[in-house]
């Protein structure tokens, strides 16, 4: 046989393998059928809302991370886990730990709410698997809690710092988890009343009583404190009051007086400016009567007014004696020569009408 017919014969020769490849792909896929008749759920799957799908093939976890909806896989190969993005509270309870003096204390219950972010699903499933909630949450809360309690006596535990409990188990749980688990998100902690012995928490009710009225007592006194403040504040503000009242009455009473004495000194002013017009017009007067009566009472109007007095009052007498009179004898005199021509100038004026 030649070289070429070597060749052609070579060319047609097909390995058995080969021949088996279209029956194991056929074989595969009715196995896919009949597992999709018989079992549908392990080809489709559905991812919830407020969660996404993890897939693992031959226990090797995928990078692979589906939304909610529904997806499909190789069934009997590929194993979906549905993991939670949202907010969760992990409840852990029973909890018991001894505090700094030995007495035995139970936690009931501790609640952690956490959440995984969607970013960090892949790294967290890697390392720490989908519970990684036990590791980081169930036994990270035990050991924190038997730190505290380790640390802090009963009266702490209890009663003092009780209330701090919760700030500092959640900043305990977020500062591990940032440093080994970024994914997880530690929201709020709520750390309920630890369980104690009988004994003792009849020694802490019997302790609480006597702080009770302890401070009822201050809150007693207190009240008092304050109701005599209170008093004395408005006996203050009453004196204050009254105190500012007759001040303003006073002050009232001062203006009416002194209101009065400036309209008294006016009505005096009045009345001395009126008086002083009426002397004034009476000194104007009487001064201009004296010049008058200097201009005016000259020896002769004196003599005649003398003579009208004389005229004016003639009187009888009867008696052996007239009373004496003393008199001017000049103007006796004048008055006589003023007689006399009155009594001429009667007779010629008679004798003129008789003619």
């Amino acid at each position: 046989m030649d070289p070429q017919q070597r060749r052609t014969e070579t060319g047609h020769h097909h390995p058995p393998g080969d021949n088996m490849t279209p029956v194991l792909v056929a074989f595969g896929v009715f196995i896919a059928i009949a597992a999709l008749v018989m079992s549908p759920s392990s080809l489709v799957h559905q991812v919830p809302e407020g969660h996404v799908g993890a897939y693992w093939r031959g226990g090797a976890l995928l990078n692979v991370i589906t939304e909610p909806g529904f997806h499909l896989k190789l069934p009997f190969i590929t194993h979906y886990e549905p993991v939670q993005v949202t907010l969760q509270t992990d409840q852990v309870r029973d909890i018991p730990c001894g505090t700094k003096g030995g007495v035995m204390v139970t936690f009931a219950k501790i609640e952690v709410v956490n959440r995984l972010r969607k970013d960090y699903v892949y790294d967290t499933l890697l390392n720490y698997g989908v519970d990684y909630d036990n590791a980081w949450i169930y036994d990270k809360i035990h050991h924190e809690i038997n730190q505290f309690c380790s640390s802090h006596s009963l009266q702490q535990v209890y009663i003092d710092i009780f209330d701090q409990i919760d700030e500092r188990m959640k900043e305990a749980l977020q500062a591990d988890c940032t440093r080994y688990a970024p994914g997880i998100e530690i929201i709020s902690v709520r750390v309920t009343k630890p369980k104690i012995p009988a004994s003792v928490r009849r020694n802490f009710e019997q302790m609480e009583e006597e702080r009770t009225k302890v401070l009822i007592a201050i809150e007693k006194q207190r009240v008092a404190e304050k109701e005599a403040e209170t008093k004395k504040i408005m006996a203050i503000s009453e004196a204050e009051k009254n105190a500012n009242v007759s001040k303003i009455l006073m002050q009232q009473k001062l203006t009416e007086k002194d209101s009065s004495r400036r309209e008294a000194d006016i009505e005096n002013q009045m009345y001395l400016d009126r008086q002083k017009s009426l002397a004034d017009a009476d000194y104007y007067r009487v001064l201009k009567e004296a010049e008058a009566n200097k201009l005016k009472l000259t020896p002769e109007f004196l003599e005649v007014k003398f003579i009208d007095a004389i005229a004016h009052n003639t009187k009888m007498f009867f008696g052996d004696k007239v009373p004496n009179m003393v008199m001017d004898q000049r103007l006796l005199g004048n008055f006589l020569t003023h007689s006399t021509k009155e009594k001429s100038s009667d007779g010629d004026l008679k004798m003129a009408t008789d003619t």
